[in-house]
């Protein structure tokens, strides 16, 4: 008589009779289900628990890197949501590092930088732009508004630029180009952010990457300065810091290059070579010129420096150059530029200096004879007024103007800013497209059914 039990050695022996052999191979088989799915929750929870745990390192490296400013963490739906899952029609351009979208956000519309790379270079690089752009303040620097850090993503949040990028205007890439006064304001405010940088943030900030595709232009074409993932923290006690060199090719101080002496004195000689694309509308670097005019820092030394200014000066401005004050500002604002790209740092000038001198340039247009007071008024040609739009009358004092120089410098929004009372208010349409090109935030086209 067949046991009506039977164990494993029993029915390896042949012992068990059919029945008792089915019901024992139904237990293995609902043992070893058990066993991998007991397997498969465990390895879950353990990638959960670890993704759970890089978040929670990732925001505490954030708050780390913050400090006392709080940035407001976006979830991945809400950014997937404002930029229609990432759509193409709604990316603004592809850069180096990542891609950048328009999105709406709480019903503003804002420049979603969605990060491609990843790895520690890349976060080291997104936690120092944070920490810098979020340890200071100015009219004239981009304004981070959050990030997002879930699914593995880093994604940072800035201000949107509805008039994209300085670069894009003096190429005719967007626009039908700028006058002289308004590149002249957007160089002063250009100039007031770098001098806020280096003067009243402790310790200063070398931003690393000046260049006119990170200089954008909001609504009313007021100019903001962005990407600080380059940019390094100085130490106020030293005129230097040793690091290896990092930019883009024709805006590098070539002793920066040479020594790898980094300074705010780099810094200036950047914005001397946008000086130079501002008087020229000439690329920074561009092979399609004879091979000694590839470098623009070069031909505009050489041109101003044998007094032959004539012959860079960009084509859009020659109508307006038979006006003196015109010319004489275009001069100096040149000699200006000249001084900046000095080879030796030591020859530049600073920061501050060039603020005060682009002031002082703009402040030359008004007659003194009028009481101290300047009115701006319209010009005949769209070429000599700013987006041909005349300028609003103003009424302030020379004295009033030099003071909001030293008052900017040390970051002080709510006094007076010269520059902003002199900007037009030039009208400004979303159907405008932008060039989709470089990589700093909001530096790239908005495809003209972004924004319905």
């Amino acid at each position: 008589m067949v046991s009506s039990t039977c164990n494993p050695a029993k029915y390896l022996s042949g012992q068990c009779g059919g029945k008792s052999r089915f019901i024992l191979l139904i237990g293995a088989v609902f043992v070893g289900a058990s066993l991998m799915i007991s397997v498969a929750l465990l390895c879950c929870f353990i990638r959960r628990r670890s993704k759970l745990k890089a978040r929670h390192s990732t925001k505490r490296l954030l708050s780390a890197a913050t400090g006392n400013c709080n940035i407001p963490f976006y979830s991945y739906k809400e950014i997937e949501k404002a930029t229609n899952s990432f759509s193409d029609k709604q990316r603004l351009g592809n850069g180096a590092y990542g891609t950048v979208y328009a999105g709406k956000l709480h019903d503003e519309w804002v420049a979603i930088k969605r990060i491609k790379h990843r790895g520690h270079e890349i976060m080291d690089q997104v936690m120092n732009e944070i920490k810098l752009i979020s340890s200071v303040r100015h009219p004239n620097l981009v304004q981070l508004l959050g990030c997002s850090i879930e699914h593995g993503e880093q994604i940072l949040v800035y201000e949107f630029m509805e008039n994209g990028t300085l670069c894009q205007h003096l190429q005719r890439e967007r626009g039908v180009g700028l006058s002289w006064l308004s590149r002249l304001n957007i160089a002063a405010e250009t100039a007031q952010a770098i001098s806020h940088l280096h003067s009243a943030a402790n310790p200063p900030i070398y931003h690393r990457d000046i260049k006119s595709s990170n200089i954008l232009l909001d609504c009313k074409f007021r100019s903001k300065v962005a990407d600080f993932g380059l940019s390094r923290l100085g130490m106020a006690e030293t005129s230097h810091i040793s690091t290896a060199p990092q930019g883009t090719p024709g805006y590098l101080d070539p002793q920066y290059h040479q020594n790898f002496h980094l300074s705010d004195k780099s810094d200036v000689y950047s914005f001397g070579v946008v000086l130079a694309e501002i008087i020229s509308g000439l690329k920074a670097v561009d092979f399609n010129r004879p091979p000694d005019e590839v470098n623009l820092a070069a031909l505009a030394t050489d041109r101003i420096g044998r007094a032959c200014l004539n012959e860079i000066i960009d084509p859009f401005l020659e109508p307006c150059m038979d006006d003196a004050w015109t010319l004489s500002s275009v001069q100096k604002v040149a000699e200006l530029a000249f001084r900046c790209l000095a080879f030796h740092r030591d020859m530049r000038p600073t920061m501050i200096e060039v603020t005060a001198e682009l002031e002082l340039i703009k402040l030359s247009r008004w007659p003194s004879s009028e009481e101290n007071t300047y009115t701006a008024s319209s010009e005949g040609s769209s070429h000599c007024s700013p987006s041909s739009v005349s300028e609003k009358p103003l009424s302030i004092t020379k004295s009033r103007s030099l003071r909001s120089v030293i008052a900017l410098q040390n970051g002080d929004a709510g006094s007076f800013n010269s520059s902003e009372k002199l900007r037009d208010n030039s009208p400004v349409s979303f159907q405008n497209t932008w060039s989709s090109e470089r990589s700093s935030p909001s530096s790239n086209s908005l495809l003209s059914n972004v924004i319905q």
